[in-house]
């Protein structure tokens, strides 16, 4: 074997690790995305979207585009962020909730920006879906009475970029 067959060998192994670190992520995004909607409770249709983690974003379904890797071609092995849009109205406004997702050991640990970490095995058992999705769901909640909180006591003034807000548009609807 050469050195040149010996570095192909080893960088087919890093992009099917590649691959198998996406999947899960990819899962993971999936369950939470299906699963919150649910927790919330939404009789208004659609209430949870995968959208980008970073940037502008419409309250659709990016499929792919969702997530900070591509799910082919040649592909970092590391942390996978992607977003997950709440409706937080019965009309069209949406909030950002960003996540990123690593494999340590056989677990995949979500951390929430501006929250918490989660460590979970895929697929989500009964327990870790109902701790995340009340966790998910008191994380927005949260932020909003915060909001409220400090208006309320005069103090609603700071440089703090919390979440991403988006208002549906009748293209994002088709």
């Amino acid at each position: 074997m050469t050195r040149f067959d010996d570095l192909l060998a080893t960088v087919e192994k890093y992009q099917a690790l590649a691959a198998e670190n996406y999947a899960r992520v990819r899962q993971l995004a999936e369950e939470l995305r299906a699963g919150l909607c649910d927790y919330l409770d939404s009789s208004g249709g659609i209430c949870v979207q995968l959208v980008p983690p970073g940037g502008e974003f419409e309250p659709r379904n990016y499929g792919d585009q969702a997530f900070s890797v591509a799910p082919n071609g040649f592909r970092p092995l590391g942390p996978i962020a992607f977003g997950l849009a709440v409706r937080v109205t019965k009309g069209t406004d949406w909030i950002r909730v960003t996540m990123q997702c690593q494999k340590i050991g056989e677990k995949v640990v979500l951390d929430i920006q501006g929250g918490e970490s989660f460590s979970l095995s895929l697929p989500l058992t009964e327990d870790d879906s109902a701790k995340l999705f009340e966790y998910v769901y008191k994380h927005v909640l949260n932020w909003f009475q915060s909001k409220i909180d400090q208006y309320e006591q005069g103090e609603y003034g700071t440089r703090e970029i919390g979440f991403d807000f988006s208002r549906e548009t009748e293209n994002a609807k088709a």
